[in-house]
């Protein structure tokens, strides 16, 4: 997983629960399996956690909760805007060989207005209508050997069907589906999902905090 994917996974992550403790993250990010399709090291999210913070991208606040020390994260305003950035440069960025910038980026959706969405997904559509042509040219070619034309069918047809399902994802964004900031959230997880602990954490961790 590239260094900036796995910013943007731990900056969103932070955005979606905060204020939040770093066992929250590592648990939620495993409940994921980010560990299988990121290949995120559990143990790196603590010390990721740490370099956004020297970085001045979090605010890490040493709480005492119920005779506990705990560190608690929340995002700054530096911080959001690095995640603004590189929320936009996943969701335009077309790469048919690494799609896992893409993937964080689809999770943390909620975190962006759809106005946004639309804009960053239509940039995305035309990047991939403008590599089409390219990758059927190569896969098309009499000029290279043939176990290399055929082995460029597959990036051929990765990017046809992402267009697809972009096109897709697009009509659904546009006709008011899916759930966006400042944008009433219906779904609800299942009474024993622990995001309902997390919330409650959360909201002792406001009061900790004098919010």
């Amino acid at each position: 997983m590239a260094a900036h994917d796995t910013r943007l996974l731990l900056l969103g992550a932070v955005a979606l629960f905060e204020p939040v403790n770093g066992y929250q993250i590592r648990r939620e990010l495993m409940s994921w399996q980010v560990d299988q399709w990121a290949h995120v090291n559990p143990g790196s999210i603590y010390s990721g956690l740490s370099t956004l913070t020297k970085q001045g991208h979090l605010v890490r606040h040493d709480l005492v909760d119920g005779g506990r020390e705990v560190a608690v994260y929340e995002l700054t305003a530096s911080g959001r805007t690095e995640l603004d950035r590189l929320v936009e440069v996943a969701l335009t960025t077309v790469d048919l060989y690494d799609a896992v910038g893409l993937h964080v980026a689809l999770g943390l959706l909620p975190l962006i207005d759809r106005p946004t969405a639309v804009r960053h997904l239509s940039a995305r559509l035309r990047a991939l209508d403008d590599l089409l042509p390219h990758l059927e040219g190569v896969a098309g070619s009499t000029t290279a050997p043939p176990h290399a034309t055929r082995s460029m069918a597959l990036p051929l047809l990765r990017g046809r069907a992402e267009r697809a399902w972009l096109v897709e994802m697009l009509d659904d964004v546009r006709s008011g589906q899916l759930f966006f900031r400042d944008e009433p959230f219906a779904w609800a997880p299942t009474q024993d999902d622990p995001g309902w602990q997390m919330n409650a954490d959360r909201e002792r961790y406001r009061a900790l905090l004098g919010r």
